[in-house]
């Protein structure tokens, strides 16, 4: 009752005036979107690590021929079509991203020759007349040659226009070397793989003192430090590491199973890492590939392209076959980075690696598959595969807790300019009610009302999801408002300060997707100390995630009891009572 009359009297007042003015300000900067500075602000403004707390990473399919996913090969075939996409981006040439409203005329030739000849000022509405709508693309100029920067209170996010170079890390070492010549031809694939090979053999052993630990430290003390740094001589060198394409990061491991190698993808080992890159590519010791992102330029969907064109590219047309030899031309161009390191910053980076131990061993991470059905199944029993999943996410949590608590599931809004994302809310009353008669009223309901109890929370997640997609969520409005009240130096609305709303942003259930032939798995920490981070896939034969958290025994039962909730829902579908 009193959060009820809270959010009557901020809907009267308060709220009502701030939305007012965010129309206002949203009407003025016709340029961007009106969550897009807020949304930025909030990331930079974070002063915990980067890593475990914001850096997700996705795990690339390994190379369908196994002669391919020898660790030079692939990276050399990886960052020769990483470059191609950079070129096609840099030069206007890559395919916009689409949403389809009629896949089978938008995506023809026809249609592509169509827009084609239109002009560019009216193309836009030749899609719309065709039900094929362009997405936003400004993520992707912060895809490479980009760094976020700390610095004390808020970060800053620098790029880079004309970069030409690749960073390489290995054991803890810093390289650089021009993959583009001064007319942005790439550098040959046996140049390439003479200069990794070069790497790899120089760097033999770890540095006494690993600098890029730092980036996994604090904010506020990394930007210290990093001042101490500059100070001490080490501009140029910080300056080839921001503006770098990439990072490449060759690592000498070798994952025994798939949480190694997620572990290994998600934090590694510390030293092998600069963790403020937009994106670092990371090739284990057999040649199993992975992408780890920084989070505040961008968005999966970006990144998701990216993977996506780089893994079909380096697959089908790779450009060093496993038989190459390099040239026997000795490697001239190839530059290790060398750090002045005073007594001051050799204590920093001491103390950043033993905190950087000390939390990557609290951290637990499971890989979770289940196998009697996936999406095609449940396309055919006419239901929504993610609503499917993320039902079985709440059943799991109430058969294991005897509770429901609030979950979050990222959306794309990238049909708005500079759209970020909206949050859908997994929990309902209908989930709720569902996750109640499977697990304590057992026996009490005939199969058929279970069915339509799965089918109601299909159709009402199906509802979400459109809803969040079309900017009709109500998230990233409220923070939004917040936002702006606290920008103009008014106090926090007591609608932000009740229990409830801080209750529903502790999301203890913290979940994200991203489906593609190209993608092997993906993950990311949880936000909440007390959560479950659930990076999930469901293709078109099994179900299946992968988990982390800071409590290892409740994770493994979380992990048991979904198992659990996925066989009850199938028993359900196959029409078999509980």
């Amino acid at each position: 009752r009193n959060t009820k009359r809270i959010a009557k009297e901020f809907e009267k007042g308060v709220g009502k005036r701030l939305h007012r003015e965010l129309v206002a300000l949203d009407e003025k900067n016709t340029h961007t979107s009106y969550i897009s500075d807020p949304w930025f602000n909030m990331y930079l403004s974070a002063r915990e690590p980067v890593v475990l707390n914001f850096n997700p990473f996705i795990s690339l399919t390994p190379d369908p021929r196994e002669a391919y996913n020898n660790q030079l090969v692939r990276a050399t075939n990886l960052i020769i079509s990483s470059i191609k996409f950079l070129k096609s981006l840099k030069h206007n040439y890559l395919r916009p991203d689409i949403y389809y409203g009629d896949p089978k005329w938008s995506k023809s030739r026809l249609f592509k020759n169509f827009i084609r000849l239109l002009p560019t000022s009216v193309s836009w509405y030749g899609a719309y007349m065709v039900n094929a709508y362009p997405l936003d693309m400004s993520q992707y100029s912060r895809l490479f040659s980009s760094s976020r920067i700390p610095k004390l209170n808020k970060d800053e996010l620098f790029t880079s226009e004309c970069s030409r170079h690749l960073l390489v890390m290995r054991n803890g070492h810093f390289y650089v070397f021009d993959v583009l010549d001064s007319v942005d031809n790439i550098l040959h694939p046996s140049e390439i793989v003479a200069h990794l090979i070069y790497i790899i053999q120089e760097a033999d052993r770890l540095p006494e003192f690993a600098l890029s630990y730092l980036t996994t430290e604090d904010r506020n003390i990394w930007a210290t430090v990093r001042k101490q740094l500059l100070e001490a001589g080490n501009e140029e060198n910080l300056k080839k590491i921001d503006s770098a394409i990439f990072c490449l990061c060759l690592d000498n491991i070798f994952p025994k199973d798939e949480d190694e190698l997620s572990h290994c993808l998600l934090h590694g080992n510390g030293f092998n890492r600069w963790f403020d890159k937009s994106i670092s590519l990371i090739i284990t010791g057999d040649g199993r590939a992975g992408i780890n992102f920084e989070h505040s330029w961008g968005d999966g969907v970006a990144v998701l392209r990216f993977v996506n064109e780089v893994y079909r590219n380096s697959t089908r047309h790779p450009a060093l076959l496993p038989h190459s030899r390099s040239t026997e031309t000795t490697v001239t161009t190839c530059e290790r980075l060398e750090f002045k390191l005073n007594d001051s910053i050799q204590s920093a980076i001491h103390v950043a690696h033993e905190k950087f131990d000390e939390r990557k061993k609290k951290m637990s991470m499971k890989r979770f598959q289940f196998r009697k059905f996936g999406k095609d199944y449940i396309v055919k029993q006419r239901m929504s595969p993610d609503a499917i999943f993320q039902l079985a996410c709440q059943i799991t949590f109430y058969r294991q807790f005897g509770k429901v608590v609030p979950s979050y599931e990222a959306c794309s809004t990238a049909a708005f300019k500079h759209g970020r994302t909206e949050t859908i809310r997994p929990t309902s009353m209908l989930t709720k009610q569902c996750s109640q008669a499977i697990v304590e009223e057992r026996g009490k309901h005939s199969v058929a009302e279970l069915r339509n109890m799965i089918d109601e929370c299909s159709k009402y997640h199906r509802r979400l999801q459109m809803e969040a997609a079309l900017g009709y969520g109500f998230d990233r409005h409220l923070f939004a408002l917040k936002h702006l009240a606290l920008s103009r130096g008014e106090p926090t609305p007591d609608f932000f300060l009740d229990t409830a709303y801080q209750k529903i942003n502790h999301n203890v259930i913290s979940t994200s997707t991203l489906q593609s032939p190209a993608v092997n798995l993906g993950g990311f920490g949880p936000v909440v100390s007390d959560g479950f981070g659930i990076g999930y896939h469901v293709s078109d034969t099994w179900v299946g995630c992968n988990a982390t958290s800071y409590l290892d025994e409740e994770l493994q039962e979380f992990l048991r009891c979904l198992e659990y909730s996925l066989n009850d829902i199938f028993d359900i579908l196959e029409g078999r009572p509980l």
